[in-house]
């Protein structure tokens, strides 16, 4: 997918509701880099967490699956080739909106409990990322503490596949923050603390995303 030039998004309006990210915003820039080098490719946003954190998971990619705030109609050459073979299809054409190639890995809930019972819960992610990373794709893991097993050692595949790595943790980093491309901590340290600010980052980082490839396209009514 490609874009326009690069041009640093805004972190006004996120700082002005959320002061104590201030310090944040050049880690905050470098993640959003990090992902529109990765779309840019047509590459994949992979996503993991546990607990409040595999929701998180789970909000990401519906957020980059689907438009957010702003409208992604398909290419004028992907609805005429849709409705030359299927006629009656205007409504599913009208419907269908461009997505980010995103996947949760949280959500693969066979895969998961099979390698959990058969191997190890802690190598799950890690296993995930060796089948499906390849170069240009980005992780996106996700740690209140930054010490998670199962995320630590998905961050320590990721780079064997060619995959940068944005670890969205707590004020510590915890064993993450050497094993990332960029960190962003969150500066709190209590998990439901930490946890109420990744979510405006992560807002942040979908809907900057989605202004950048389809902000020409205006806002959703």
């Amino acid at each position: 997918m490609s874009g326009p030039e690069n041009q640093p998004p805004s972190t006004s309006d996120l700082i002005r509701r959320n002061p104590g990210l201030a310090p944040l915003e050049g880690d905050l820039r470098r993640a959003f880099e990090l992902l529109r080098k990765c779309v840019a490719g047509d590459h994949k946003i992979l996503v993991c967490g546990n607990g409040g954190s595999a929701a998180d998971s789970e909000h990401i990619v519906g957020e980059l699956m689907k438009s957010f705030a702003f409208r992604r109609p398909i290419p004028a050459a992907d609805r005429e080739r849709l409705l030359a073979m299927s006629p009656d299809a205007e409504p599913l054409a009208d419907a269908l909106e461009v997505g980010f190639r995103a996947v949760s890995l949280v959500g693969q809930i066979g895969l998961t409990t099979a390698y959990a019972n058969d191997v190890d819960y802690a190598y799950g992610f890690a296993q995930q990322i060796y089948g499906l990373g390849q170069p240009g794709d980005a992780l996106l893991a996700i740690s209140t503490s930054g010490n998670s097993r199962n995320i630590v050692n998905a961050c320590r595949v990721a780079p064997l596949r060619g995959v940068a790595v944005i670890g969205l943790t707590g004020q510590r980093g915890g064993r993450m923050a050497d094993l990332c491309d960029v960190t962003i901590r969150a500066p709190e340290t209590e998990t439901y603390l930490v946890q109420e600010l990744h979510l405006p980052i992560y807002h942040w980082l979908c809907l900057s995303l989605e202004e950048h490839f389809f902000g020409e396209h205006g806002r959703k009514s």
